[in-house]
C-alpha cells in the first residue's frame, strides 16, 4: 500500500531543504532527529511551521526533511520555503494565502563575497596616518 507523499524544495542563504509531507498527525523530523532536537530555538521552530498556520493545515501532516548547508536560521527558511511548496502540490488553492504571507518567494539575499585586499567583503584594515 503506497501512502501519497508531496514534495517541495526549499532554499535560503546556503541551506537547501527537500521536504517530504505525508498524511499523518504533524510530527517534524529533520535528518532523521526530532525537531526540538535538531533546532534549539523556539523562534525558529515557528517560522518552520508558518506555512501550516497560514492555510491551517497544523497537524494534518508529517514532514519528513533533508537538509544541508547554511546554519539553523538559514535552514529554517529553507524548510520553511519547501514546506509552503509542498503544501502547493497539496491542493493549489492553497497558492492566495501563501503568496499573501510571502512564503512561496525565495528569499535572494545572499552573503556577499570577500573583496581582495579587504578583511571581509566591505571590512578594510584600519587606517594608520604614520
Amino acid at each position: 500500500m503506497a501512502t501519497v507523499q508531496y514534495y517541495g524544495t526549499g532554499r535560503r542563504k546556503n541551506s537547501v531543504a527537500r521536504v517530504r509531507l505525508v498524511p499523518g498527525n504533524g510530527t517534524i523530523t529533520i535528518n532523521g532527529r526530532d525537531q526540538e532536537q535538531y533546532v534549539p530555538f523556539a523562534n525558529l521552530r515557528e517560522v518552520m511551521i508558518q506555512p501550516f498556520n497560514v492555510t491551517e493545515t497544523l497537524g494534518n501532516y508529517d514532514v519528513l526533511v533533508n537538509v544541508n548547508g547554511g546554519g539553523f536560521s538559514g535552514q529554517a527558511g529553507a524548510i520553511r520555503h519547501g514546506i509552503s511548496r509542498a503544501l502547493l502540490a497539496v491542493d493549489p488553492d492553497f497558492r492566495a494565502a501563501l503568496k499573501a504571507a510571502g512564503l512561496l518567494t525565495r528569499d535572494a539575499r545572499m552573503k556577499e563575497r570577500k573583496k581582495p585586499g579587504l578583511k571581509k567583503a566591505r571590512k578594510a584594515s584600519q587606517f594608520s596616518k604614520r
